[in-house]
């Protein structure tokens, strides 16, 4: 059937830098805490992540978090936190206790939601059954597996700690331990076949977990493997394991409602959403973004990304490398870089309420999208085809400052 036209005024001019902004209602907030430590560093990965040494200054971390959250609570004062996820680097790394004292601090300092999300990253190669046990007593209640792989093979091509055992033992731990868990898989690694892909998924599937995020392993820049790239498979053989994976979390009853997320029915990953919907963040830790929402602005920050600087500047009530407003010209390519991402897209009143502009402004390229069937337009729902996830760059490439409908 085809899609029905969203009855709206006509077009307006397209957002300009001078452009005065206008916000009837704050998103909601997540808070992201950064661990940057890992045991060693994957040749993969491009996070602000450094292997941990000899020890790792926990007592220093997080009193230095705890700072930078004090700092920073004048832009949110008073505005309710729904989400905390605690990513890295690994932060499994860090005793239950120091998390427990960093929750503490959140309630202390920020009204946390009664029923807040808060999440915590694991690497199976740190797992111990009292860890998980003190991590749900500090009162995390959702667990984030990094896995990758069950096969051998390719665990040790990803440069992971952990070997297959430890990857199930992890799993099953995560499912002993936590409601709510999710398991963290990659596909197209070297020398992987379709057959391994899926026997991958077949394995966390043995598990029963509410939530996995499938990603492609991608060459990024700054990485050993775009110094040294390992033989990857073939694109068409990529895009065939992704259909064939997506094909098998269907007929699991996982709902593929991200590009690489699948969830269990009313099992998404509320913090992650709010990312997606263009809510805001406050990031703290070392190399930590933020994204918040002031009554005619939109601030993005970034903490200082060297471990020893951060601590050393936020100790000192400077916890900012950098700070600037996204241009007024920019925000519906940042909105719709994220709102896109997921299946059901967007309604069309949230572009308003997240960006301050009206749609009419992008309305001509959201109608040429749609008539190139990229979109899908209607008065509830501007969503991506199936096309249009295939081929998600080529359709943001159109919503660029300065690219005509």
């Amino acid at each position: 059937m085809p899609s029905r036209t969203i009855p709206i005024i006509p077009a307006a001019a397209p957002p300009s830098a001078g452009q005065a902004l206008e916000f009837r209602a704050l998103p909601p907030l997540s808070l992201y805490i950064h661990i940057p430590w890992c045991v060693q560093k994957c040749p993969y990965c491009d996070f602000n992540s450094h292997a941990a040494g000899a020890a790792i200054p926990e007592r220093q971390y997080v009193d230095a978090l705890i700072a930078d959250l004090q700092t920073a609570l004048p832009l949110i004062w008073g505005r309710a936190v729904l989400s905390v996820f605690f990513g890295g680097g690994t932060p499994s790394l860090f005793s239950p206790a120091a998390i427990d004292e960093l929750l503490a601090a959140c309630r202390a300092l920020t009204p946390l939601a009664p029923d807040a999300e808060i999440t915590l990253e694991a690497n199976p190669g740190t797992v111990e059954s009292e860890k998980f046990a003190g991590f749900r007593a500090a009162g995390v209640n959702r667990l984030s597996l990094g896995i990758q792989s069950f096969n051998d093979q390719h665990l040790r091509a990803l440069g992971r700690i952990h070997d297959s055992a430890e990857a199930k033992r992890a799993a099953a731990l995560a499912a002993a331990h936590f409601d709510n868990f999710n398991l963290d898989l990659m596909y197209g690694l070297p020398g992987q076949t379709q057959a391994q892909a899926l026997a991958d998924v077949d394995t966390a599937l043995s598990f029963a977990p509410p939530h996995l995020s499938c990603y492609q392993l991608t060459l990024e820049p700054n990485t050993r493997f775009a110094a040294a790239p390992p033989p990857l498979p073939e694109a068409d053989l990529c895009a065939d394991m992704q259909e064939a994976i997506e094909a098998r979390l269907a007929a699991a009853g996982y709902d593929n409602y991200e590009i690489s997320a699948f969830a269990r029915p009313g099992r998404q990953c509320r913090h992650n959403l709010n990312y997606w919907q263009f809510g805001d963040y406050l990031g703290i830790g070392a190399g930590a973004h933020s994204k918040l929402t002031l009554p005619d602005r939109v601030p993005r920050q970034m903490r200082w990304k060297h471990p020893p600087t951060y601590l050393e500047k936020t100790l000192a009530g400077q916890p900012l490398q950098d700070e600037h407003s996204v241009a007024v010209a920019d925000l519906p390519f940042e909105f719709l870089m994220n709102a896109l991402r997921l299946r059901d897209g967007f309604a069309p009143a949230l572009f308003e309420l997240r960006t301050g502009l009206p749609l009419a402004s992008i309305l001509p390229r959201l109608r040429a999208a749609a008539a190139d069937g990229l979109l899908d337009l209607s008065p509830e729902r501007i969503a991506p085809t199936l096309q249009g996830r295939r081929f998600l760059n080529r359709l943001l490439e159109r919503f660029l400052d300065g690219e005509t409908a």
